[in-house]
Formats: structure tokens, C-alpha cells, sequence
């Protein structure tokens, strides 16, 4: 489990320190820094796979600034642009959690997409899956915001699914995924819906898309012949069933938000989540099942940092902290705004009750500023 990120000159960030819990919720105004919490690690992460973060042989350690996860760009787009003067002009990133403390500069250069590690004689000789598992090794996700739309057929990749149990970074991979590990089991009891067929991936994917969209029924199947997957809906059972539909014919929000499904249903204990604006497409009840089903993954063992503009997903995490399916102790939220050419982050702690310490200005507070205009 990872417990604190620190920046520094890293993109929206002088220096900053972030409290990391098992369910962490980001959130603010946009362009506020917050996906940039979500690309540091991402970036480590990707780093690391690409073997930059702790090459062998002769080859030069650093960040590699553009890959699958994440594309930032060279170094001028990620350098803070008002850099700490008493830490200079390079970037720093340190994790702290699963025991230890792994800390990387990396040398600033304007034009550079590859940034170079400084040596660091404090450094762990220990591989990066050894030191941090929880960022470094089997079971990662990150689902960004510009998720895979509804498609006729989707790519079928062994070494995504099986291999690395990735499902991509647009959640490409996620129908394969699902064809492919339907009939495991899902692992955290609290995961799994009572109401459900079994306890597998594919019955208890579909009890949860049923709580977004009553009635829904999953078919992930291949394309005979081809490289492709296909994804089918059905809705209601028995002699009321629906001819199958392909996603392009149902609505957005279904297959926008089932990678989100399967990454928290497929979640280990001490696995890393990243999610973004999980609650993209959904009405209210189901950006509030959204929280629900987040707050069931991190109580089952694993972790997830999560972006969202959405009260209804914070109250969902509040509701779920009253009624004791997450400790509040377990949860971390962090509210972003700008101040000047930086941000400044304030971070509200969540009761046992649900209830907030403290409720900033900006801070899902334009309900009550309109019905004030409107009762006015």
C-alpha cells in the first residue's frame, strides 16, 4: 500500500506532499493539478515496464516522458514553471509505502523526452517490484478519462490480458479480459453482489452493470477468424430476453463505464487502481454505485486513487464510511485549486459519521450557491 507521494517541480507543483490511503479522491476546478497526481505514478510505472527506472548494462537511467500510459511531452512541459529555487531546476518524485521509500530526480532538459536520473547513493538496491509491489508489480491499472467508445469489435491481445492482466489505458483490452477470465472468481468478499448468478467476473460484472442499467446482460465473445473480440447486451432473461445489440447501439454510458467495472471487480489485495472521472456518462445513482463499487475494491485489499468532479461519488464514499463498509481511517480526499502559478491543495478528513472537517470554498459547493440564487 502506497502512503505518500511527493512532488516536486512536477507540472502544477512546487513541492507538495499527498497523503495516499486505500480509497484516495482527488478532486477540484480543472487544470488544478489532479490528473497530474495520477500521471506521476503513471509515469513511474511506465518507466519502469519500458526498464528505464533501473536499467542494466549501459544504459542511462531515467523518465520516460511518452509511452503508453501517459505522453507529457519533453521537459519543458513538465518542469513546474515557477521551480523552487532551493531544489533547482530538476524534478523530483518520492513514494513512500509497502515499507519503504524510493525517491528519483531527474535532470531537466528543455527539449529532452527522456529524462535523466540523477545517481543517488541512498537509493534501495533492491529491483522497484521488490521495493514498492504495490506500484511496481502485478495487478496495476490506470484507466484514463478518454476511454474506449463503443466499438463493433475490440482488439484480442494474449500478452495484455494474460501475461500482464492489463486492460489497457483507454480500457481496449477490457472485453478481451472479460472473455478471458469470465469464469474466475472474484476475490474480495465485499466485492461480490449477493444478488448475483455466481461469484465470477462475468456473473458479478454484469450484477454491478445492472445496478447502472436494470436488466443488462454481458455476452464477450471472439470473432471467429480474426484478431477481435466482440462485446453483445441483452437485457431481461427467460422468454423476455432481447435479441443481442452491439454496443455502438446501446447507450454511451454502458461501455464507457465497464472497464471501470472489470478493473475493480478484477483488483488483488495490494494492487494499484488509477482511475479518472469514473463517473463519465452515468447518471447520478450510478456515479453514487460508482463510490460504492471503489469503496468495496479498496476495502477488499486493493488501492485506488481516484479523480472524480462528482458529489455524488464523494457521498457515496461518505455513506459508505457511515455505514462501516470502509473505515474513515482508510480514505483520503484532497481538494485542488490554483493559487498563482502553482496549487495549493486542502484536504478535508471524513469522519467516522461521514462528515467532512472542513468544506472549502469551490469544494462541490455550486448546489447549494444555485438553489440559494434560486430560493433568492
Amino acid at each position: 500500500m502506497l502512503d505518500l507521494l511527493t512532488l516536486t517541480n512536477f507540472k502544477a507543483f512546487a513541492q507538495q506532499e499527498l497523503r495516499l490511503a486505500p480509497f484516495t479522491l482527488l478532486t477540484g476546478l480543472n487544470s488544478s493539478g489532479k490528473s497530474s497526481v495520477l500521471q506521476a505514478l503513471a509515469l513511474l510505472r511506465q518507466s519502469y515496464e519500458s526498464g528505464d527506472l533501473a536499467p542494466v548494462g549501459g544504459r542511462v537511467a531515467g523518465l520516460l516522458l511518452n509511452e503508453e500510459l501517459v505522453q507529457l511531452g519533453t521537459g519543458q512541459d513538465v518542469r513546474h514553471e515557477a521551480y523552487n529555487d532551493s531544489t533547482g531546476p530538476h524534478i523530483g518524485l518520492a513514494v513512500e509505502g509497502d515499507g519503504a521509500t524510493a525517491r528519483w530526480t531527474a535532470v531537466y532538459e528543455r527539449e529532452a523526452d527522456h529524462l535523466e536520473l540523477l545517481p543517488s547513493e541512498a537509493q534501495d538496491p533492491r529491483d522497484p517490484s521488490e521495493l514498492l509491489p504495490s506500484l511496481f508489480g502485478p495487478g496495476f491499472q490506470y484507466l484514463k478519462a478518454d476511454r474506449v467508445s463503443p466499438q463493433v469489435s475490440y482488439p484480442r491481445s494474449h500478452h495484455a490480458v494474460t501475461t500482464r492482466g492489463f486492460l489497457g489505458a483507454h480500457g481496449e483490452h477490457t472485453v478481451n479480459y472479460l472473455r478471458t477470465h469470465q469464469d474466475e472468481p472474484v476475490v474480495g468478499e465485499a466485492l461480490r453482489l449477493p444478488d448475483a448468478a455466481s461469484a465470477t467476473l462475468l456473473a458479478q460484472t454484469e450484477a454491478w452493470m445492472q445496478r447502472l442499467c436494470p436488466g443488462v446482460r454481458l455476452v464477450a465473445e471472439d470473432i471467429h477468424g480474426t484478431d477481435a473480440v466482440r462485446l453483445g447486451y441483452h437485457f431481461g432473461s427467460g422468454f423476455s430476453e432481447s435479441n443481442q445489440y452491439r454496443p455502438t447501439n446501446v447507450g454511451f454510458g454502458l461501455t464507457y463505464v465497464l472497464p471501470i467495472v472489470v478493473a475493480c471487480l478484477a483488483a488483488r489485495p495490494g494492487s494499484l487502481v488509477l482511475l479518472e472521472n469514473p463517473e463519465a456518462h452515468l447518471h447520478p445513482q450510478g456515479q453514487t454505485w460508482m463510490a460504492y463499487l471503489a469503496c468495496a475494491a479498496a476495502a477488499s485489499g486493493a488501492q485506488i486513487v481516484m479523480e472524480t468532479h462528482s458529489d455524488h461519488v464523494l457521498n457515496g464514499l461518505r455513506l459508505q464510511v457511515k455505514n462501516d463498509r470502509l473505515a474513515a481511517d482508510g480514505t483520503a480526499v484532497h481538494y485542488f485549486r490554483r493559487k498563482g502559478q502553482t496549487t495549493e491543495v486542502v484536504s478535508p478528513v471524513i469522519g467516522p459519521e461521514g462528515t467532512l472537517s472542513e468544506w472549502p470554498e469551490g469544494f462541490f459547493d455550486e448546489w447549494e450557491n444555485s438553489l440559494d440564487q434560486l430560493l433568492d
